[in-house]
């Protein structure tokens, strides 16, 4: 694949030269100087395309307003933008503060039901997010919910991909403008990370949504293809790069870490906790697994709960003696991509039986009783799966 896309960019700074030459070009006139790489040349591209030419949600519903008090969270991910999502529908009937939609939001590498390189245009990309915005379920959703989003693969441009995605700084920018990040802080870095704090000292929740993708190191192929526990990729050797969130992002998750909140809701369009399988996860990088649980125990961030995505089948996740109290995860995936109706997956932190039927995720928070639950709800909205958590248990005064 990589070789692929270097193809793909060494033919468009071919494009390019031919903009200076008498007759015009595909491409605007805007090399001079002249760029230092096939990459820099598309991205002074992109900074042409007009915003008009990019796709954008339908008008959605304000964030609360920093002082409200949030009491239930949506959350859901795998939205095949292509196919009709009844789940999506029963979840806009749902009543919840807050709807976060973390990853594979559309499916903009495939055409139809075939994976497919993106070209340097991302046209397939932007006709995704085009399709997503005229979906009665998604317009249900947006027009009810206050939503936060953040990416994964599918909807980054191209399968498993990373770092050396060459097209990222484009997709950024679709995805910012699809879902009306650009005037926003998170449009001002690379990457499509960012935060956000809701309710008053003592019921204050923080979600933080990462972007394991625009920075992430290369992974490790698999020996073993298929292999269960190694189906497609393997951890990541010891003395090998391991980067999941990049050196500015890593710095940035620490800070947030120390803002003041009770509940932290962080997101990761991947698995942060299992370690039994050989799908896209943080264990395929041990080193910043394991970064990622001290950054919560040095910063001292009371009430971290993580959210994930992914998978095509749901999980709930829960584990002592990582962090100074309890690490939860739910895992809720997928909106209408489900590929099986049983699992016989099973990690030692795993709560109940794997759920592979199309599903979404509810975060509830009962302020008086103090307690938190994780819970995986299936496409007719009735609980399939429930973790009760009490805040004493993940360090909630």
């Amino acid at each position: 694949m990589a070789v692929r896309w270097a193809g793909l960019v060494a033919g468009a700074l071919t494009l390019s030269a031919c903009a200076t030459q008498e007759g015009g070009s595909v491409l605007p006139n805007i090399f001079e100087p002249a760029p230092k790489s096939a990459v820099e040349a598309l991205n002074r591209y992109y900074e042409d395309v007009p915003a008009s030419a990019l796709p954008k949600a339908p008008e959605g519903v304000p964030l609360p307003a920093s002082d409200a008090v949030i009491s239930r969270i949506l959350v859901a991910s795998c939205n095949d933008e292509e196919l009709p999502s009844p789940t999506l529908a029963q979840l806009a009937t749902e009543e919840a503060d807050l709807f976060l939609m973390i990853g594979d939001n559309v499916y903009g590498d495939r055409d139809g039901k075939a994976y497919a390189i993106n070209e340097p245009e991302l046209d397939e990309l932007r006709e995704s997010f085009a399709d997503l915005a005229t979906r009665e379920e998604f317009i249900a959703a947006r027009s009810k919910f206050p939503m936060m989003v953040a990416w994964d693969d599918h909807d980054y441009g191209a399968n498993d991909a990373g770092k050396h995605f060459p097209f990222k700084a484009f997709a950024e920018r679709i995805h910012e403008t699809f879902w009306g990040l650009d005037g926003e802080d998170v449009g001002a870095w690379p990457g499509t990370y960012y935060a956000r704090s809701f309710g008053p000292d003592g019921q204050r929740v923080q979600v933080i949504m990462l972007d394991t993708r625009f920075f992430r190191s290369d992974l490790t192929p698999t020996d073993e293809y298929g292999a269960e526990g190694k189906e497609r990729y393997i951890p990541t050797p010891e003395g090998d790069p391991q980067d999941m969130l990049g050196s500015e992002q890593w710095t940035w998750l620490e800070n947030r870490l120390q803002d003041p909140a009770d509940i932290r809701i962080v997101v990761s369009s991947i698995q942060v906790m299992p370690t039994v399988h050989g799908w896209e996860a943080w264990s395929t990088m041990p080193k910043e697994r394991e970064r990622l649980f001290d950054l919560v125990n040095s910063t001292g961030a009371e009430g971290v709960v993580f959210l994930t995505g992914d998978r095509h089948t749901g999980f709930i996740y829960e584990e002592r003696d990582v962090l100074p109290y309890a690490a939860n995860e739910l895992t809720a995936s997928s909106l209408n991509l489900s590929f099986a109706d049983e699992s016989s997956e099973r990690d030692a932190r795993q709560i109940g039986a794997a759920f592979p039927p199309e599903n979404y995720g509810a975060v509830e928070i009962d302020w008086e009783g103090e307690t938190l639950s994780l819970i995986l709800k299936d496409s007719e909205g009735k609980t399939a799966r429930r973790n009760d958590i009490a805040f004493s248990d993940i360090g909630v005064d």
